[in-house]
């Protein structure tokens, strides 16, 4: 009889602790799920919160567009009716054709000017010292210059 109740004894006892290390495996994968589940509410909230910035940014961008077309309208319509008011009150040649824009200045064409560099010519180094300045003579520079006291 003894060794039937070390066989109920075992038994219950597996079962327990079967049951115990079910339980620990559950908590332990649930607590990951939950803190999942956190982590795409988070998401979920920010991705919320970028499309109602960027909302909120196109009617930003489409209202200064709207401005800045307004402004462009009136200055036209400014210059239009400065045009108008010197053609009709002003006597001054010069300052009707600027008002028309006919008198406007080019600006100056510096295509003949070349481009800065950062080297020398010759293949002296970069930057050489002497680079871009002329070379005195010593005879010449004795006789034109004055005599210095």
């Amino acid at each position: 009889m003894y060794q039937g109740n070390i066989d109920w004894i075992l038994a219950i006892a597996s079962l327990l602790a079967g049951i115990g290390i079910g339980a620990l495996g559950y908590h332990l994968l649930n607590a990951n799920v939950a803190r999942n589940q956190k982590t795409r509410q988070r998401l979920a909230e920010t991705e919320l919160e970028l499309s109602q910035m960027k909302g909120v940014l196109n009617d930003h961008f489409a209202r200064a567009a709207e401005l800045v077309t307004s402004i462009q309208r009136q200055s036209h319509e400014l210059e239009q009716q400065l045009a108008q008011g010197a053609d009709q009150l002003c006597d001054d040649l010069q300052i009707k054709r600027r008002l028309n824009g006919q008198g406007e200045e080019e600006p100056p064409n510096d295509s003949d000017t070349p481009a800065p560099r950062d080297y020398a010519d010759d293949g002296r180094g970069t930057l050489a010292e002497d680079f871009g300045l002329r070379q005195r003579d010593q005879t010449a520079d004795s006789t034109t210059s004055p005599v210095r006291y």
